[in-house]
């Protein structure tokens, strides 16, 4: 038997039966599902040092299982001293079993690491059913060795569902453990 990822298996057998209950749909298609995971890190000083792309890159990684890509700049911006083509950030995309993976080290792992924790905001929604999530810290994943970094920085985390509505999207995270702030 090949192995399948827990929260794949919850969202087939628990997530799939309590949203259609929730919002009435008939047909199992019809139910949102997570597409994929992005995971991005925009690094400023690297205008004037090009290594610290790559430790960005190397962190990300570690953190996510999966090669990350730099990310490049769209244009020219004088004061900053950016050419276009120069490399400004690094970027993951997960699908699959990699991202139901991150996802679970993500809410069982890391999120209870960060400091004061109460819960993420429910104030990232698009409007299309996408939520982003940004992380104040590198160091809240255990993947990530305090003795091995050289700055703090944070990052982004954008979930694209197939949801319709922000409330859709919302009780989908909610059934894959996302910790919402209560109101």
């Amino acid at each position: 038997m090949a192995y399948s990822p827990r929260l794949k298996e919850e969202y087939k057998s628990k997530v799939v039966a309590a949203l259609t209950e929730e919002f009435g749909y008939s047909n199992v298609m019809q139910v949102p599902r997570l597409k994929k995971i992005v995971v991005s890190r925009g690094v400023g000083a690297a205008v004037s040092d090009k290594k610290l792309v790559d430790y960005a890159l190397d962190e990300l990684t570690t953190i996510t299982g999966q090669r990350a890509i730099a990310t490049l700049s769209k244009k020219d911006v004088a004061s900053f001293k950016l050419r276009k083509g120069m490399p400004i950030g690094a970027m993951v995309t997960l699908r699959g079993e990699r991202m139901y993976e991150f996802l679970d080290r993500l809410v069982t792992s890391a999120l209870p690491r960060v400091r004061d924790f109460g819960g993420i905001k429910a104030k990232g929604f698009d409007g299309r059913g996408n939520y982003n999530l940004g992380v104040t810290e590198q160091i809240i994943f255990p993947e990530i060795d305090i003795d091995k970094i050289n700055k703090i920085s944070g990052m982004d985390i954008t979930f694209v569902t197939s949801a319709e509505t922000d409330k859709e999207a919302k009780s989908l995270l909610t059934e894959l453990g996302l910790p919402f702030q209560k109101n």
